[in-house]
């Protein structure tokens, strides 16, 4: 079996939905948007905080970090491109980035007060989640908090049979293998690793809605994301079915932050 194509030489028909955006310009590819992610980095107490951030990106969250002073930022990516983007957004304080699985991270026991997850989890299937929020609680020191910002199911009364036709449907859409939970599934796989003290937070989850994206973006920004879809008609093509697809489930899908504290004792 041939090896995939680097995401750079992929073409807009194929590539994994939140890539694709990026390639249009979009910056904020959270499903709570930039709003539900400040709620979360307040909860999570970034100031003077040592943070470590899982796979940060393109590095939109990781600006918003810096600018609320922590002590130090390391970021974890296993996708070499991205790191650089990350680097520059970092350099101010200093931070760092590494290409590495967020699930084994190299980085050092009780390293942390703050480990941030956006976007992230949601793409794995249950043993890769659970391996990635044991590796962050490794990672903290007690009274650590592990901030999380995913896509979400609601009602937490959800059928599986339900919940298993939206996860073909999404995965289909954006060529992502893509597993949300209900809320009290996000908190109960929190639990199981050990942490404590966990808060929720929800948004709407709009991501393609025009409102959101200006509101993400700027004028400017969004206007870029809209001339990029113009002119390619395969990308125009997966947006739109995107968009259908986060529609018809507009009742059943929402945004989840969490916040999870590392026992003190």
């Amino acid at each position: 079996m041939s090896e995939p194509l680097p995401l750079a030489e992929r073409s807009d028909a194929d590539l994994p939905g939140h890539w694709l955006l990026a390639r249009l310009g979009k910056r904020v590819l959270r499903p709570g948007g930039l709003e539900l992610t400040s709620r979360l980095l307040e909860a999570a107490n970034i100031d003077g905080a040592d943070v470590v951030e899982l796979g940060p990106g393109l590095g939109r969250t990781a600006r918003d970090i810096v600018a609320l002073h922590p002590r130090s930022y390391v970021g974890v990516d296993d996708t070499a491109a991205a790191t650089e983007a990350v680097r520059d957004v970092v350099r101010p304080i200093q931070g760092l980035v590494v290409v590495a699985d967020a699930a084994l991270t190299g980085l050092p026991d009780d390293s942390a007060d703050v480990v941030v997850g956006e976007a992230m989890l949601t793409m794995q299937g249950d043993k890769a989640k659970r391996a990635i929020i044991a590796e962050a609680f490794r990672v903290l020191r007690p009274g650590g908090r592990y901030a999380i910002h995913e896509l979400g199911l609601t009602p937490d009364s959800m059928s599986q049979e339900t919940k298993d036709d939206i996860r073909r449907d999404l995965a289909r859409s954006i060529k992502v293998n893509a597993r949300p939970l209900t809320a009290a599934e996000w908190t109960q796989l929190l639990a199981d690793a050990g942490f404590e003290n966990i808060t929720v937070d929800y948004a709407p989850m709009a991501l393609l809605n025009p409102a959101r994206v200006l509101a993400d973006e700027g004028f400017v920004g969004a206007l870029r994301i809209v001339k990029n879809i113009a002119v390619r008609a395969a990308a125009r093509r997966r947006v739109i079915g995107m968009r259908r697809t986060f529609h018809r489930y507009r009742r059943s899908l929402t945004a989840v932050a969490a916040v999870g504290v590392v026992p003190v004792s």
